[in-house]
């Protein structure tokens, strides 16, 4: 079975593997994997991307997203013409000739990743370039092209040391299915601060900062007096921090979005 792994954290956001994918699916027609996309409105490998926190403590993530070629597809039952279908290497091909353009699949995508072609009438999504595997290919445009190597495709076997310390993304509605694309380093909460004397109207370094809830951590802040718990759940928490014999709690801190706690003063 084919597998796709992808690396969040090692993802820079240079947008290749969405440029490749239309490189290779625009104005050219792989029937019977896939009518020509279009040059517009459809990305079947979508880069997204996320801005966390508030300024200066503040993250962005970028994690590409096709088909999920989910095991279990609940496109392929939705479809009353049998026009979707798994092939052996586990890709989920939508046949261009058979689609009637009925959109029943598109209500039932729980990533929203299938699309619509008007001029066409048909559903469109990632074949997980099946066109070019039948030739020969190891890899899919989108993975070829990541110069990070965020992108991993190959026989699942293969991926499987990868595919066990991974998850599977959230889907818009609906359970998450068995999928075939698998995610590493997708963004968790953080909580984060700037440690500083009021006296000395300088950053303390080295304090020394404590996180107790859903999960415990210590760290020391660094040259800046910053600090940072990442990979964080969502729930309550509370951090003390103790340096020069001073100490101080900061309780009852939600992760529900990711906290900057701004200047703490430790006097």
């Amino acid at each position: 079975m084919k597998a796709f792994v992808i690396n969040v954290a090692r993802c820079n956001g240079c947008y290749n593997c969405q440029v490749s994918c239309k490189d290779e699916h625009c104005g050219n027609d792989w029937t019977p994997f896939a009518k020509p996309q279009p040059l517009t409105g459809q990305f079947w490998l979508k880069m997204h991307y996320i801005e966390r926190g508030t300024i200066p403590k503040v993250k962005v993530s970028y994690w590409a997203v096709p088909c999920m070629h989910c095991a279990n597809a609940p496109c392929i039952p939705a479809c009353p013409v049998s026009a979707i279908s798994t092939r052996p290497d586990g890709l989920v091909i939508i046949d261009p000739k058979k689609c009637t353009g009925c959109k029943l699949c598109l209500d039932v995508c729980p990533y929203g990743t299938i699309y619509y072609n008007d001029a066409s009438n048909l559903a469109q999504k990632c074949t997980g370039c099946a066109h070019l595997l039948e030739k020969g290919w190891k890899e899919t445009r989108c993975s070829d092209a990541c110069p990070t190597g965020a992108i991993k495709f190959g026989e699942e076997s293969d991926l499987n040391s990868l595919i066990a310390k991974s998850e599977a993304l959230q889907p818009i509605f609906g359970d998450t299915p068995n999928v075939r694309v698998h995610y590493m380093g997708l963004p968790k909460k953080f909580i984060a601060g700037t440690v500083y004397d009021p006296s000395a109207k300088e950053v303390i370094i080295g304090a020394t900062c404590t996180l107790s809830g859903d999960g415990t951590g210590t760290t020391k802040t660094d040259a800046f007096g910053d600090f940072w718990f990442e990979g964080l759940k969502v729930g309550t928490f509370s951090l003390k921090i103790e340096a020069g014999g001073k100490t101080k709690t900061v309780a009852s801190i939600s992760t529900a979005n990711d906290v900057n706690l701004g200047d703490v003063a430790l006097s």
